[in-house]
Formats: C-alpha cells, sequence, structure tokens
C-alpha cells in the first residue's frame, strides 16, 4: 500500500472539495448558525438548526484550526456558530434544546444528553483555538460553559432523558451504550480543561462500562443495551447490535490506551474492532449493516440493512488506527476493502461532500449532503484522522 499517496487522496478530499463545502453553503450570514439541510449541489432545503449538528461544526472547524493550520476563516466560521448556540441553545442554565428554527427560537426541549456532549467538545475545542489565538477572555469564557456542561453531562448519566423519558414508571430499565461510548471520546477532547484527578475518574469509569460491561466475551462483540443489572435482555431493545458504534468507540480507546500507556487495552480494542467489522460486513452486496440482531431475529427498524456514510468512515478510523498502534495486517486488509466500498460508493464525483444513505445493494436512497442528522462532521473528521495516521505511517516507512 502506498500510504503517501493515499495521504495524498484524503487531504486533498479534506482540504479541497469537503471543508470549503461546509464553509461557503452551511453558514447562515443573517441570523448565525450552520444550515445543516443541503441539497446535493449546497443549497439550501431546510433552516432549522438542530444542536447536535451547529455543535458539532464548532467542533470541527475548531479541530482543523488547531490540528492543521491557524486559518482565520475556520475560527471565524467557529466563533460565529459557537456565538449562536451561546446564545439561543439553551434554556440559560446550559440545558441543550435539540432543534432551534432559524433565528434561534426553540422547537424541542432539552431531551436529548448528546446536545449536551457535542456542546462539551464544541466550546472545549474553540477554547482551546481561542487561547493559542491570544483571545483569552472568550477562551476562558468557552472553557467554562464546556466544563459546567460536561458536568452537567456526568450528573445525567444514570437518567439521560430526565423528565422528558417516554418510559413508563416502573417500565423495564435499561442502560445503553452511546453515552458512554462518547464520552471516552469527550474526556480526551477537553483533557486540558478537567482537573487530572477528575479526567482519570471519568476515563476509568468509560472504559469500565465499554470494555467490561456492555463488551461480551460470550459473543465477541459489544451490545447497544443491557439491563440496569448488567444483563442480557431479550426484547427488540435488548438485541439490537449496531456494529458501527461498536466500531467507533474502538478508535476512542485505542486513543485512551495511547494516552494512558496501555497497550494491553489497544489490543483488546483492536481485536473488537476486527470481530465487529467481519461481524457487520454485507457478504453478499458489500457495506457494513447498520442495525443487526444478535439472535438473528428480524429487526423493527426499516433502515436494519441500510449502508450509512458515517459508519464505513469510523471504521476507517478505527482500521488504520489499529494498524498504526499494532502492526496487525487484518487492519490493514479490511482497511483497503472498506476504503475501496466507501470510496466508490459514498463519494460524489460531481459534487462537493459525500451522500449518506446508500440501500442494502449500495445505490443512493438520498442525494442530499446534510439534514437532520448528517452535518459538518463524520466526513471530514474521518478524513482528516485518516489523512494525518497515513502522513505518520508514510514517514515511517
Amino acid at each position: 500500500m502506498d500510504f503517501k499517496k493515499l495521504s495524498d487522496l484524503y487531504k486533498s478530499e479534506l482540504l479541497d472539495r469537503v471543508v470549503p463545502f461546509w464553509l461557503n453553503k452551511s453558514q447562515d450570514k443573517d441570523f448565525g448558525g450552520y444550515f445543516t439541510c443541503l441539497n446535493r449541489d449546497g443549497s439550501v432545503f431546510d433552516t432549522d438548526k438542530f444542536v447536535w449538528l451547529q455543535g458539532r461544526e464548532v467542533w470541527m472547524f475548531s479541530k482543523l484550526y488547531n490540528t492543521v493550520e491557524p486559518r482565520q476563516e475556520w475560527l471565524d466560521a467557529a466563533i460565529q456558530g459557537a456565538e449562536f448556540l451561546k446564545k439561543h441553545g439553551h434554556d440559560g442554565n446550559l440545558n441543550w434544546y435539540f432543534a432551534l428554527d432559524r433565528e434561534g427560537h426553540p422547537l424541542v426541549e432539552p431531551y436529548n444528553i448528546f446536545s449536551y456532549t457535542f456542546a462539551v467538545i464544541a466550546f472545549g475545542q474553540l477554547s482551546i483555538a481561542l487561547a493559542s489565538a491570544g483571545d483569552k477572555a472568550r477562551s476562558e469564557e468557552y472553557a467554562s460553559i464546556a466544563k459546567r456542561t460536561f458536568d452537567i453531562v456526568l450528573s445525567k448519566v444514570d437518567n439521560p432523558k430526565g423528565r422528558w423519558s417516554k418510559a413508563s414508571p416502573g417500565a423495564r430499565a435499561l442502560k445503553t451504550f452511546d453515552l458512554p461510548m462518547i464520552l471516552c471520546n469527550v474526556a480526551l477532547e477537553i483533557e486540558p480543561l478537567l482537573e487530572p484527578a477528575f479526567l482519570q475518574k471519568a476515563i476509568d469509569d468509560c472504559l469500565h462500562e465499554v470494555m467490561d460491561v456492555f463488551y461480551r466475551p460470550e459473543l465477541g462483540l459489544i451490545v447497544e443495551a443491557l439491563g440496569k443489572d448488567g444483563n442480557l435482555v431479550d426484547c427488540f431493545d435488548g438485541r439490537k447490535l449496531n456494529p458501527g458504534h461498536a466500531i467507533e468507540a474502538m478508535w476512542f480507546v485505542m486513543d485512551l490506551g495511547k494516552r494512558l500507556n496501555r497497550p494491553e487495552l489497544i489490543e483488546k480494542a483492536v481485536q473488537i474492532c476486527l470481530q465487529e467489522v467481519e461481524y457487520g460486513w454485507d457478504k453478499e452486496f458489500g457495506g457494513i449493516f447498520y442495525f443487526m440482531d444478535r439472535l438473528g431475529h428480524p429487526r423493527h427498524e426499516l433502515e436494519w440493512d441500510q449502508k450509512l456514510w458515517w459508519v464505513h468512515l469510523e471504521t476507517l478510523i478505527s482500521l488504520i488506527k489499529g494498524y498504526q498502534l499494532t502492526g496487525n495486517p487484518k487492519c490493514l486488509e479490511w482497511f483497503e476493502r472498506v476504503h475501496d466500498y466507501t470510496w466508490s460508493h459514498f463519494r460524489d464525483a460531481d459534487y462537493p461532500e459525500w451522500y449518506g444513505y446508500l440501500n442494502r445493494q449500495g445505490e443512493v436512497l438520498l442525494p442530499l449532503k446534510g439534514g437532520k442528522w448528517k452535518g459538518c462532521f463524520h466526513v471530514p473528521r474521518g478524513l482528516l484522522n485518516v489523512w494525518k495516521i497515513l502522513e505518520e505511517l508514510s514517514s515511517r516507512a
């Protein structure tokens, strides 16, 4: 494999096509924040603003500024999004709404914990950028928002939806994988803002949940939900598998393993990643299934067999990172296979940004480039991570 050639490919796609698409097409110059409901050509088809995606885009432009080069246009794009979120994104007590209209009026109450987590990484990463830019006052303000929101997230771990939960009192109690999974990443994203002891406890708690509780050695897989006692539950939610979630979590764990100097943790994450890819791969049409059932029963989600952009981008990160950190040849073999599928199916050769939704056969279901769930995040983050790892592998070679 020509690491240099591949590195240049990912870098060019990121900086020449994908980032300019969001920079030029998504910013709302009149009211602030970002449009995310974008057609194939970048035209806007809906002006509602979803707090998940607002936070993710602030984070992305801040991350580019901090890790690629300090371009003023990236910093300006991040700041205007953060100011919109600071003014409109929460109820005044850092309870972050799920959706806003174009002007910033709330549409959906703050029931969704991930509005909070993406606000944390947005303001955390931007505070780091502003510190390096010499804007100490605003850096400290944004750092405070990130830390206070993170405290709220941790207080909600046992009941993420709070009073907005739809569950009937006394109903079957389940805990889900998505929150401890994302907290593995959030903790590292705002590491410079946290006290070492506080950070270490957050990391330890997340790693325990992901690797000791939701990973089931008897299955060789990570499950999406468990009973509160940690036992497997035989119901739709209890049987649900999401290979993309599990694979994404493994590169978070690899980063933590590197940060903690725990090679055995990295190795375990690599093995789980490979098990998940092999299990989730569609042997008839290629690509990775969205949802699966651990007992092989039919799923109730009609989109269970679709192929989604984020699943494949996150898989590319995990596989190439696994190879970078362990040299496992299976990671490289699977990386090549997933790379070929992803670039040939999700990349739009005629317009920038990538498709998000394919049917099982790999045909485009929706030509949109952004919507309620897809924004400026998985494609640029995936390209950035893979580019940087390939660059390091190339220099090593």
